[in-house]
């Protein structure tokens, strides 16, 4: 015996299916069961005459589920006009005249249907709306439309289990809807974002290139790609990893731009010390480089010395750490910046002691650097080299035998510092 609820705005629990009505005419053998979606499969058993009886309500029907998809979902809360009205109502219309539609014919076709809930996916993420106001809104609708069949329903005298596998269908029939909606809304999202994603890989090569493309240009593609173009930039030169697609793009964040597809990848970003600790978890263990902070048309110049620094990092001549700051090494990199001349300063530096043994060389060099660094002092270039300071006049001894006047001239003290420098950063410490 059937127990009957109260009311008739409450929705049916899920519940054992009723046998299956008697089967209507049709001139073509219906799917099997196995081959048919659920909402089918429930369509199939309701009695015939009731798809007729019900479907004078369809306009009611249409107002009801639009009307509380307005209330229930504040995005739908706006004048029904437009293309607006078109796809929200359309897509309304269509559910309901199909969902009888069905009733009558459980073998219809189905690709019309399919193709409008896709396509009202698509529009709803080109509006800027989100998928869960999507579903929600479907959700509403659905009940919106039950309530007014159930009530209709009582009136005609239409039996409660009849009501209840009506009640199925249409709830089996909204997963199907939802389900093609949320196929087009994604597939709008990928087309979309891979289309941003070009232009964003775009804009970082005309800011990057070596003559920077036209300003009205750079910022009419950053304002395509939703990417404020800020007036300083630096630049990140990464180290090349063994899989190119071992870091997603989106591991950045948005104020990003990215280039990990090429053999030399690297990043572009406003303020470097802001996200310093979001690009250092997102690394994977390569190692990165910070460039200078430039004007936004100069930033070629910041990614060309992020890459003289990653490429000193991975010689061992800067310290080896998860991220570089050129600005920390901008000594190093003025002296490193043209290794052939630096080469020929140390050669010259260096060939007044061209007699002696690597060891006595070496330890000369190091305390005639020591010496033009401290500005002289004896007590002070002991305590650096950790020796006696008997043994720095004995060795300064030596280097003014061997260099003469060269120690009196500033401009030859100057070039020999350097070119110690760069042989200390360049050679093996003995």
């Amino acid at each position: 015996m059937t127990t009957r609820r109260p009311g008739v705005t409450q929705l049916p629990e899920p519940r054992q299916r009723p046998a299956r009505a008697p089967s209507r005419p049709t001139s073509a053998r219906p799917p099997k069961a196995a081959q048919m979606s659920a909402a089918r499969q429930v369509w199939s058993s309701i009695p015939n005459n009731l798809a007729d009886r019900l479907r004078p309500l369809t306009k009611q029907l249409v107002t009801d589920a639009v009307n509380e998809i307005q209330k229930a979902v504040p995005v739908y809360a706006k004048p029904l006009e437009g293309k607006f009205r078109e796809v929200l109502v359309g897509a309304v219309e269509m559910a309901i005249v199909k969902c009888f539609d069905n009733m009558s014919n459980p073998n219809a076709q189905d690709t019309d249907w399919k193709a409008v809930f896709r396509y009202s996916g698509r529009v709803e993420f080109l509006e800027g709306r989100t998928m869960d106001s999507l579903q929600t809104a479907v959700r509403v609708g659905a009940r919106a439309v039950w309530r007014r069949v159930a009530a209709t329903g009582k009136q005609l005298g239409i039996p409660n289990d009849a009501l209840f596998v009506i009640a199925d269908a249409i709830f089996a029939w909204v997963d199907e809807i939802s389900t093609e909606a949320i196929t087009g809304y994604t597939e709008a999202q990928a087309k979309a974002s891979g289309a941003r994603e070009r232009r964003r890989r775009q804009l970082l090569k005309l800011l990057l290139a070596e003559t920077p493309g036209a300003k009205q240009a750079i910022a009419d593609l950053a304002g395509a790609t939703d990417w404020p173009l800020p007036e300083h930039v630096a630049a990140i030169a990464l180290e090349c990893g063994e899989d190119p697609h071992d870091l997603p793009q989106t591991v950045f964040g948005p104020n990003v731009l990215v280039d990990l597809e090429s053999a030399e990848p690297c990043l572009l970003i406003a303020n470097p010390a802001e996200a310093l600790d979001e690009i250092a978890a997102g690394l994977s263990g390569r190692h990165a480089v910070v460039g200078p902070t430039v004007p936004a048309s100069e930033a070629r110049r910041s990614l060309d010395c992020a890459r003289r620094a990653l490429t000193l990092v991975q010689r061992g001549v800067l310290p080896s750490e998860p991220v570089t700051w050129c600005a920390d090494h901008l000594s190093t990199l003025a002296l490193m910046s043209d290794e052939f001349l630096v080469s020929r300063l140390t050669e010259r530096a260096m060939e007044p002691f061209i007699g002696l043994t690597v060891k006595q060389r070496d330890r000369l060099a190091a305390t005639l650097l020591a010496w033009l660094e401290t500005r002289g002092g004896v007590n002070e270039v002991a305590e650096r080299l950790a020796i006696h300071p008997q043994t720095v006049r004995y060795r300064m001894h030596q280097i003014e035998k061997i260099l003469g006047e060269r120690l009196a001239d500033p401009d030859e003290r100057l070039s020999i510092e350097i070119a110690l420098r760069a042989r200390r950063l360049l050679e093996p410490a003995p």
